[in-house]
């Protein structure tokens, strides 16, 4: 019961703290969202430029068939935008509130990861913004034009469309954290880089699957994600072997400063 007693100040401190930290996510969250909203026909806008240069000069349109359709869409723009706009608040909140338990050599090793992080999911973004929607998007507006004296022509609606973004964006965003999960795996002894040369062929597989998963049923994005992965767990496998050989490095070292001087072959 005395330690029972003892660590319930502790414990109810930790608690104390993160709420407290949750809230700030929270409210960051809550206030971004607000001004994302204000500026939800600009950021709509910008979701919508790759349809729109899709479409050419041209032009298309977008519509909606609800009538509550158009509220909505621009709430999620709002929330989508929200997310961008605070992560950097709420990622180091969660890191403000782990870092205290963690040895300084433990912060040296995670620090690269949640810097990493934001990096490769924006690259990620990025890469599905710029490249692969154009390229996607003019790939679906081909099947245009007339079938058989029937006129086919893409009217998207607005709900469909920010959908579709937001799958292309997220699972090119989360896709490309890859390497910080399997550098953490390794990190923590859970794989070995000689395991995952070993599943080199099943890794190939799956990122195919994956990238058959996370994005529409058309072969072009399908191959435009899946070949990303492969370069990104290839590179992970160079970058473990980097870490294996500094790990190696310092165990020597340490293993040297702990030998006794009397046991030293040559004197000392």
């Amino acid at each position: 019961m005395m330690d029972i007693d003892e660590s319930t100040a502790p414990l109810l401190d930790h608690l104390t703290e993160l709420r407290t930290r949750l809230l700030r996510c929270v409210w960051a969250l809550l206030l971004s969202g607000i001004v994302c909203y204000y500026y939800s026909d600009k950021l709509f806008a910008f979701l919508a430029q790759p349809l729109k240069d899709a479409y050419g000069p041209a032009g298309g349109k977008l519509v909606y068939t609800k009538l509550y359709e158009a509220f909505f869409v621009q709430l999620k723009v709002a929330i989508f935008g929200a997310f961008f706009v605070s992560f950097p608040i709420i990622a180091n909140q969660l890191w403000a509130f782990v870092a205290p338990g963690l040895y300084a050599k433990e912060k040296r090793a995670l620090l690269p990861f949640v810097l990493a992080t934001p990096v490769l999911f924006l690259s990620g973004a990025a890469l599905a913004y710029y490249v692969v929607m154009p390229t996607a998007f003019h790939f679906f507006l081909g099947f245009q034009g007339n079938a058989g004296g029937v006129q086919i022509e893409a009217l998207p609606s607005t709900e469909s469309y920010l959908a579709l973004v937001m799958q292309f964006t997220l699972a090119f965003g989360i896709s490309f954290l890859m390497p910080v999960l399997l550098m953490l795996l390794n990190q923590a002894g859970i794989v070995s880089r000689a395991q995952l040369v070993s599943v080199r062929r099943y890794m190939i597989v799956g990122a195919v699957a994956l990238a058959a998963v996370l994005t529409p049923p058309d072969v072009v994005s399908q191959l435009m994600l899946a070949i990303p992965l492969i370069l990104l767990f290839e590179a992970s496998l160079i970058a473990m072997w980097f870490t294996d050989r500094r790990r190696a490095a310092d165990e020597a070292e340490e293993n040297t400063a702990l030998v006794p001087a009397d046991l030293d072959p040559n004197g000392g």
